[in-house]
This record gives structure tokens, sequence and C-alpha cells, in this order.
């Protein structure tokens, strides 16, 4: 039987504070799908949280600056923030693209505004606080997957 995936995601952080967070996202993104994980702004290190050699499996692109990772965005591929922000859409309501990269704003200062207006979408997560990043990412992760967009989905 053919692959029934189409399309394509990765997912990855703005200036994660928390590089154990790397190692927790790169195991989700192997559990839910992702094609590759990435960094922007170089914070990471090999990590105890991914018990699963995730990075056997998913690669992990480590972009410097802004400037580095939109030159390095695929064509024709949605740029997608998941950040609180007043024009966000709540995540239960958002169609997943096709194609998109979803990138996970710094738990400490978010996504810079130079970025945030170069996202096509901006979706934010219905919760009483600010969360963990590597949970969000699961969180968005889980959610593409049960709307059809994650591994055997169309």
């Amino acid at each position: 039987m053919a692959d029934k995936k189409r399309g394509y995601f990765g997912i990855g952080f703005y200036y994660g504070k928390n590089t154990a967070n790397v190692g927790v996202l790169w195991r989700t993104a192997a559990n839910f799908g992702a094609d590759f994980i990435f960094t922007v702004g170089n914070r990471y290190q090999k990590q105890h949280s991914d018990v699963t050699k995730a990075w056997k499996h998913i690669p992990l692109y480590t972009y410097e600056n802004d400037e580095d990772f939109l030159k390095h965005i695929p064509r024709d591929c949605k740029l997608v923030g998941v950040e609180f922000d007043d024009t966000a859409t709540d995540l239960k309501a958002y169609k997943h693209p096709e194609r998109c990269i979803y990138l996970l704003g710094a738990e400490d200062y978010g996504i810079s505004p130079n970025i945030l207006e170069k996202c096509q979408d901006i979706v934010s997560i219905n919760s009483i606080r600010c969360m963990n990043v590597a949970v969000s990412g699961g969180i968005v992760m889980y959610d593409r997957q049960c709307k059809g967009r994650g591994k055997n989905g169309s």
C-alpha cells in the first residue's frame, strides 16, 4: 500500500530558553510524524530528555539568527507562529496547511516582531498561563494529526 502522507511539516524553537526542551520536542516530533525540527539561535546540546534517540530519525537544523532562518524556508511552505498574540487563531479552529513550519516562541520573550510579521498564520493554545514550549509543540502536532494532517492523513 502506498504511503498516504501528503506534504510535510517541521517544528522548532525561536531562541529557546531551556535547551532540555529540544530533546523533548525531538522525541515528540518523532512520534507525530514531523519531517524535521530546528532551532533559531544556537542553544542546542545533546539532551538526556531524548531517550528514544530521535536524532537518528529526524534531522535537526540550526539557524544562527532570524535572517539565516528566513532564507532557508522551503518553497511554498507556510510559516506558522505559535504564540500568544491578539491576531492569533485559536488552535481548536485552525486548519493545518499541507506544508508548513511551526515556529514556537521563546518562553521568556516569544517570537520577535520581525519574524512574527512574516508568519502567514499565527495560532495560540487557549490556556490559563504560558505553557512549556515543548509541551505546546506536542499539542500543535497532536492537533495536526487529529485533524488529518498527520503521518497517515491527507
